[in-house]
């Protein structure tokens, strides 16, 4: 039986009675009055690559007062193909992820697939993240949540928002409630991905912040048969609804080229678009946050 969920922290958010736990990753907290943003790569293709993509967003991000994270899989362990590029490995991936920390000083999320491997993140990455496939993989769960790293889970595809409880309960019974929960598309039939809005605040009230994926979330799996396609043309109309609905934190991929890249290129944002991307992030997010609240389940019985 789930345990209850504690109410530990305070009134967030204007318009909503909603308390949810406060994440914190080093020293950008998730659930709080700054949204939050990881971005970067989809896979670390080169060290010099990803530096100077993490040095840029960095930078647009502290120009609109966002805190910022920044992503790259060491790792894509669930490519369509087996002759596809998955990455540097875990070794040399996660020693350019420590650099980047490191002369940057930002803090790091990266995919953890294998309990194995949950000691060697703990002492490279600030934030956890666990793939969408694999959010119901008990032992994984388990592992990531005893490194004591806050984590953030992406909602699977096939799965209802609602059924996140469960995921949330093994991490909590694991002893670890700095979760972050992500909602990355549901599959609309084959090769095709749907973003369900009313995911937000169902996922909000099991009482944990939530992330929006709007890159993944335009993925089309397996649409090039020996590899996933996309549509990076609805990346910011997806990113506009889920602000406006109210998000603790936005993930996307970002690339220099997205067309060259080794993954995901095709809904991957073009690096050069994306202070405009952040510009019209932060003019929404401002009205929600200081004016109008997050969308709650419960808003009938607020006024």
């Amino acid at each position: 039986m789930d345990r209850p969920i504690k109410r530990r922290c305070c009134r967030v958010n204007k318009g909503s009675s909603q308390l949810i736990t406060k994440v914190r990753v080093r020293d950008i907290t998730v659930g709080g009055d700054r949204l939050a943003v990881a971005a970067g790569p989809c896979v670390l293709e080169s060290y010099e690559g990803a530096y100077a993509i993490a040095e840029e967003m960095k930078k647009l991000c502290g120009e609109f007062g966002f805190g910022y994270i920044f992503k790259a899989s060491f790792d894509k362990a669930n490519r369509t193909s087996i002759a596809s590029y998955r990455g540097p490995g875990i070794e040399e991936g996660l020693e350019w992820l420590k650099e980047i920390r490191k002369k940057l000083d930002v803090p790091v999320v990266t995919d953890m697939h294998e309990p194995w491997q949950a000691e060697k993140l703990a002492e490279a990455v600030d934030l956890i993240q666990i793939p969408a496939f694999l959010c119901r993989q008990t032992d994984l769960l388990v592992a990531a949540s005893r490194t004591g790293k806050p984590l953030n889970i992406k909602k699977a595809q096939f799965m209802a928002p609602e059924d996140m409880r469960s995921v949330v309960s093994k991490c909590r019974e694991a002893g670890n409630e700095q979760i972050i929960l992500c909602e990355r598309g549901t599959a609309f039939g084959y090769h095709e991905l749907s973003v369900d809005y009313r995911s937000f605040p169902v996922m909000r009230s099991l009482g944990f912040p939530v992330m929006f994926d709007a890159t993944h979330s335009v993925q089309k799996p397996g649409g090039q048969g020996d590899r996933s396609g996309g549509d990076r043309s609805f990346v910011l109309s997806l990113i506009r609804a889920a602000v406006a609905v109210g998000i603790d934190a936005l993930f996307m991929e970002v690339h220099p080229d997205p067309d060259s890249a080794m993954c995901d290129g095709p809904n991957m944002v073009p690096l050069h678009s994306m202070r405009e991307v952040l510009r019209q992030t932060s003019e929404i997010d401002r009205i929600v946050k200081e004016k109008i609240g997050f969308a709650s389940l419960d808003w009938t019985g607020e006024w």
